[in-house]
């Protein structure tokens, strides 16, 4: 009984002593540097799946499918696919920028958002349903923000 009562007693002082704002924020600093590292690693395995489903893509496409060099499938198919690849590598960047300097970078956010946005268009299927309106908003919106964050970011670094 005297040694669950002490457990107790030194469970209470860890969790006062825990609860302290400057201990408190270098725990939660620390699990979110974890979780960036495990998004990171997870990202790296996505990026390589990505990169072999395009390199198997491209060599069945091009030597089994049609052995004169020339591409069965739609280029357009071909493009989306290698602007998932380049969308990974840029959400790699927006981590370990976070990694680096520990504050999420907007202009890097804002340009991954142009690049999934320029995907879409790239791929858009004018005959199925889409609209092309809202997409254009997208585009606006987005190099708007890009506009002033990167005039902002210019100015502060004068």
């Amino acid at each position: 009984m005297m040694r669950l009562r002490r457990q107790v007693i030194n469970l209470w002082q860890f969790i006062t002593m825990a609860s302290k704002d400057d201990i408190f924020l270098i725990t939660i600093g620390k699990i979110e540097n974890f979780v960036s590292k495990i998004l990171a690693i997870a990202l790296v395995f996505v990026i390589f799946v990505a990169l072999f489903d395009l390199l198997k893509f491209l060599i069945v496409d091009l030597f089994f499918t049609h052995p004169s060099l020339v591409f069965a499938a739609p280029l357009l198919k071909i493009f989306g696919m290698f602007l998932n690849v380049l969308i990974a590598l840029e959400l790699m960047e927006n981590i370990t920028a976070y990694l680096r300097q520990h504050v999420i970078q907007l202009e890097l956010v804002v340009i991954t958002a142009l690049t999934a946005v320029a995907r879409k268009i790239v791929i858009f299927d004018s005959k199925a349903d889409g609209d092309l309106t809202g997409l254009a908003i997208a585009v606006l919106s987005l190099s708007i923000s890009y506009w002033i964050v990167r005039s902002q970011n210019k100015g502060n670094k004068h």
